[in-house]
């Protein structure tokens, strides 16, 4: 460990930060000081903030991935190094009242099937099935997997909450072929490195290639799957307030927010349960 990535994580500690946190911002400069292929302290607020243009541009990172980094690279300037807060600025990462992009049932299809190799597809399908953030998706444990109840456990979502979402049968038959061949022990999606979770730059670039390769334009990154989850669901009469639960939102206003991107109609009780028990399948029939 470099004594400045040392002095970065110390800082967090000391706030109470929690391990995921800690670990994303870390993740946001090695990125940075990748990029530059130079020391993160030797790289102008210009230069940042041609990166994130680039992450924006070229690279098609969402908005929330964005932020991520933006939040990382700020605690590292301003609090690690010590940077006057007035001569680092970095652009919003979010345009105001901007609807996210959506995927539509085929084409989540579509961009799975398309996946380089087994982990990429299960990664992908486990972060739709699941309705998942990045980072929750490469904390997963092993037996955060509950085939018993069909629940899958989030330990220490956004906001350090821990919450449980539904686990399909499509998904538990995929995750038991993926487990067959790579054997994961601790984290279900592990690093090459083991015993550490995938980088999120991995998941990442497993989504890119699956969605170049399936022919999908649409710009975003892999939070996309997240957003296409919440609006299926809605559009298949799940009630706002399951959703909101699943999705791990602290407010319905963040979750209703969906209501814009569908015209859902209404369908019985017993219909809801059973498309929470088995959300739509995800890749055609073999």
């Amino acid at each position: 460990m470099t004594e400045l990535r040392q002095r970065m994580d110390e800082a967090m500690i000391v706030r109470g930060m929690a391990d995921r946190t800690r670990e994303t911002y870390l993740w946001a400069v090695t990125g940075l000081a990748k990029f530059y292929h130079r020391s993160p302290d030797q790289i102008a607020d210009a230069e940042v903030q041609a990166y994130l243009l680039h992450l924006i541009r070229d690279r098609q990172r969402s908005w929330s991935t964005c932020n991520i980094v933006v939040h990382g690279l700020r605690f590292f300037y301003h609090e690690t190094l010590k940077r006057d807060r007035t001569t680092f600025c970095i652009p919003s990462p979010r345009q105001p009242g901007k609807l996210p992009v959506l995927l539509s049932r085929e084409e989540v299809r579509h961009l799975i099937a398309h996946a380089a190799n087994l982990q990429h597809r299960t990664m992908l399908m486990t972060t739709y099935a699941g309705g998942l953030r990045l980072n929750e998706v490469l904390h997963l444990r092993v037996d955060d997997i509950d085939s018993a109840r069909m629940t899958i456990r989030v330990e220490q979502g956004k906001g350090g909450k821990d919450r449980y979402t539904v686990l399909s049968a499509h998904l538990l038959e995929a995750l038991r072929a993926y487990w067959k061949i790579y054997h994961p022990a601790t984290w279900l999606f592990p690093s090459p490195r083991r015993p550490h979770p995938m980088d999120p730059s991995g998941l990442q670039r497993a989504y890119q290639t699956a969605k170049r390769r399936a022919g999908i334009t649409k710009p975003g990154g892999i939070h996309a799957l997240r957003h296409a989850f919440a609006t299926h669901l809605l559009e298949a009469g799940v009630d706002v307030h399951t959703i909101q639960r699943l999705l791990g939102h602290q407010s319905i206003q963040t979750t209703t927010r969906y209501w814009h991107l569908t015209h859902a109609s209404l369908t019985t009780q017993a219909t809801r349960l059973e498309l929470l028990a088995s959300p739509p399948p995800i890749l055609p029939p073999a």
